[in-house]
């Protein structure tokens, strides 16, 4: 994610460009394609635009916010990724673009103009011969593709739009910054400071609370591409389980799950690829990928592919030779006891919090503590250290207030772990599950939890494995 803090140089909001551009270049580009960094599938714009009529009709001035400006990062492997509130009310996945929208107009109020406006780059041709076509405000068509009644140029209609606005509205909504795990935080700030130069009157209020209340709910296109990519991941894992041996290095296991999406119509991962060995097994989000996998280290597979922007979440962990020692074996069984139990109690009005009669996270920690020893012979409650589970979606930790009730049309993971350093032992089991009306229907059911059928599958991996090698030595 971002980490600069000029993105407000970059975006040129403060440096209006001139509108310039050739008309046989532009009719040339605007042939070959209108869309090209638009993800391959999205929802209709009816579905955008019920959001943000959703989120108009709960505030009372202006919401004001940007996407990303595609220079977040310098690193050459970068590849672009809209900011996730701004892509669940616009699908727009270009760079550059800013969003408003005004709130319902009151009895007897003027319209004055449009309630929501996309803000698009001006046409840049030579950019364009490097980087690909890119929508832009005079696109012929461009509302209809858009959803937008309104199309604006970012550069020269932007600023004023805000300062005009400010004249009719004391207060103006965005994401106010925060620090977060996953980033985000330098685009708020920008963001912000832009506003309170721009309009140093208004007062500015944040919006987060209000989007992040719609995006628990799933849509029925949320949840089909969810389950396209949990689908993809499974197939994954799948895979992992078959090539899974001693002698192996991290990395190939992780680059066979990432091709295994991107064959199936992945277009990223929904986070870095974690497959931990042994010794990192026990570090949650380990990610170096370096270790050669050994005769007898248990492997922690958590992998996830992305389908239209959003993110399966699922982790599996199996024995690099093909069979759980006893130890292992005896770790593994609380585990998946505990997710067990968890699952059983898996409906709405339950809740991820650690305290209270509701919590699915109380449930399986009981469980865990209740269950096996550590080396000293002290109870594995201590070695649960994360929480039991998040909403996914558009962002792998989806927007979700942890002592909220769950609800029909949540998408959640529920995932207990055991992490045991001084053994080399970590173990986690983790599934992707749809709340409903009188429980769950579990998306990630088709990947087998049980260890025995997990050790049947990497036992006949290997029985064919050998049969290929005996029948080259032939």
């Amino acid at each position: 994610m971002s980490g600069r803090l000029s993105l407000v140089r970059s975006h040129g909001l403060l440096d209006l460009a001139p509108r310039a551009f050739l008309s046989f270049l532009w009719l040339a580009c605007f042939a070959a394609s209108a869309h090209a960094q638009e993800r391959r599938d999205r929802e209709p714009n009816s579905v955008y635009a019920e959001r943000r009529a959703r989120l108009a009709a709960q505030v009372d001035g202006p919401i004001v916010l940007w996407g990303f400006t595609g220079r977040e990062e310098v690193s050459q492997t970068y590849i672009f990724e809209q900011e996730e509130n701004f892509y669940y009310l616009t699908g727009h996945n270009e760079e550059g673009a800013g969003l408003m929208i005004l709130p319902p107009a009151k009895n007897g109020e003027p319209a004055n103009g449009p309630r929501e406006i996309l803000f698009l780059p001006v046409k840049n041709p030579q950019k364009e011969r490097w980087n690909g076509v890119r929508m832009s405000p005079a696109d012929p068509g461009i509302e209809s593709r858009t959803g937008f009644a309104a199309v604006r140029s970012f550069e020269s209609d932007f600023r004023i739009t805000v300062e005009n606005l400010a004249k009719l509205f004391p207060n103006f909504y965005t994401l106010l910054p925060y620090q977060k795990e996953l980033g985000g935080y330098p685009h708020e700030k920008a963001v912000v400071e832009w506003l309170q130069i721009a309009v140093p009157q208004a007062k500015l209020k944040d919006v987060r609370a209000q989007i992040g209340a719609v995006r628990q709910f799933k849509s029925p296109g949320e949840i089909a591409f969810l389950k396209e990519a949990i689908d993809l991941t499974l197939d994954s894992h799948l895979q992992a389980m078959k090539l899974m041996r001693p002698g192996l290095y991290e990395y190939q296991v992780a680059a066979k799950m990432v091709e295994v999406h991107a064959w199936g119509g992945s277009e990223a991962e929904g986070y870095a690829p974690i497959v931990g060995a042994g010794p990192n097994s026990t570090a949650l989000h380990y990610d170096r990928l370096s270790r050669k996998i050994e005769d007898g280290d248990i492997v922690v597979l958590d992998v996830g592919a992305q389908f239209a922007g959003y993110s399966a979440d699922i982790t599996r962990t199996i024995p690099a030779n093909g069979k759980f020692t006893p130890r292992q074996r005896e770790i593994y069984d609380i585990v998946l006891g505990a997710q067990n139990a968890a699952l059983a109690a898996l409906r709405p009005g339950m809740d991820f919090c650690s305290k209270g009669d509701k919590s699915v996270q109380k449930i399986a920690y009981n469980y865990i503590n209740s269950h096996g020893k550590d080396l000293r012979g002290k109870s594995l409650g201590p070695y649960f250290i994360h929480g039991l589970g998040h909403h996914i979606g558009l962002n792998v930790h989806d927007p979700g207030d942890r002592c909220a009730p769950f609800q029909p049309g949540m998408i959640v993971t529920i995932e207990p772990g055991i992490y045991i350093p001084e053994e080399n032992l970590g173990v986690r089991i983790e599934d992707d599950a749809l709340i409903t009306e009188s429980g769950y229907q579990l998306l990630s059911a088709r990947l087998p939890r049980d260890p025995v059928e997990i050790e049947k599958i990497m036992a006949a991996a290997a029985q064919q494995r050998a049969r290929e090698v005996k029948k080259g030595d032939d």
